[in-house]
């Protein structure tokens, strides 16, 4: 009875194993969050939108600079008492990897650059014009070494000290969505949240991501899509930073979003956009924004320093033509 049985019980184990491949669809999610767009695909046998929405609310609630009751605005809004994050494990990732990335880029990547931010009129706040005195005073109580974490316990040197967590947040919530992904059991899938990424496995083709950069025009409405390079990528993270959509003119000069918290002032060099392609894509959101602020050849010389980093920078140097180069490991080439 056992043999005659066995192909029959292979024809059902058969069967079952078809209709569960049959059954895992690519399936594409979209919304708003953080005051941007994300947009996700991933192969599952059912849509996982709510559990995502889910997960994203809540890291909201611990990192949105823009939520008053966030775990953030509670940082920002304390004095130099003790503030115990060991309950708060996304909030506490941040300042941590924050603080290291800081000491790795030599303080051009600063978490604790929101009062500069502020003055500038990109961040949570606005504080109207602002002269070198203003700059002065506030650079009094910007700085990463005015933060101290230690086992889990967050001091501020300053109760003026207040966190910008931009540079960050939309990187870190791709690695957290994709975690979720993955304890799914989804093997094949992007993750964007605001043009940054994460991507696992292969397309809805069966090949590998391919991710456009765009061309970094001026383009405050982001309505100018027109492609730069097409990177094929899978099992890493990219991040993009640039001036070109995010700025204001005043009196004839351009203002731009990115911050130097060395000098206060807004960056004036010709890079104009910086994409790190990394393992993580905290680690490739705040490498991006770090590298605007140094400019190119300071970053081209701490990218190929950098363990599993790579990264590709579009800059102009007073010609007509955009250049662009590449660390070694995306072929090292400059033009």
């Amino acid at each position: 009875m056992k043999v005659k049985t066995l192909p029959f019980i292979l024809i059902l184990s058969t069967l079952t194993f078809l209709t569960s491949c049959k059954e895992k669809q690519f399936i594409h999610n979209e919304g708003t969050i953080f005051g941007t767009v994300y947009h996700i695909t991933y192969q599952a046998s059912s849509d996982l939108q709510k559990d995502i929405e889910d997960e994203l609310q809540k890291f909201d609630e611990a990192l949105s600079m823009f939520n008053p009751n966030s775990t953030l605005s509670r940082i920002n809004n304390s004095g130099t008492e003790k503030i115990d994050l060991r309950q708060e494990p996304w909030t506490l990732k941040v300042l941590k990897e924050s603080i290291q990335l800081s000491k790795i880029t030599d303080g051009a990547f600063d978490i604790t650059v929101a009062p500069l931010v502020n003055a500038w009129g990109f961040g949570f706040k606005s504080m109207g014009d602002v002269n070198q005195k203003d700059i002065d005073s506030l650079k009094l109580f910007v700085g990463y070494r005015l933060l101290y974490l230690k086992k889990g316990i967050l001091t501020k040197a300053d109760s003026r000290v207040q966190l910008d967590a931009s540079a960050v947040a939309k990187g870190y919530a791709c690695d957290v969505v994709a975690e979720l992904l993955r304890k799914k059991g989804v093997r094949n899938f992007m993750v964007e949240i605001g043009g940054e990424m994460v991507l696992k496995g292969h397309n809805p083709k069966g090949a590998n991501w391919q991710i456009g950069v765009n061309k970094p025009t001026d383009d405050p409405t982001s309505t100018n899509m027109e492609l730069q390079q097409i990177l094929k990528i899978t099992d890493k993270a990219i991040a993009t930073s640039g001036n070109y959509r995010k700025f204001y003119e005043k009196n004839g000069k351009k203002y731009a979003h990115t911050i130097d918290p060395a000098s206060g002032y807004p960056v004036q060099h010709s890079l104009l956009s910086a994409t790190v392609i990394a393992n993580d894509c905290l680690t490739a959101d705040a490498l991006a924004t770090a590298f605007m602020v140094m400019g190119v050849e300071k970053a081209m010389s701490l990218a190929e320093k950098l363990p599993d980093v790579e990264a590709m920078f579009i800059y102009n140097d007073g010609g007509s033509e955009n250049k662009v180069s590449y660390t070694k490991g995306l072929g090292g080439s400059r033009n």
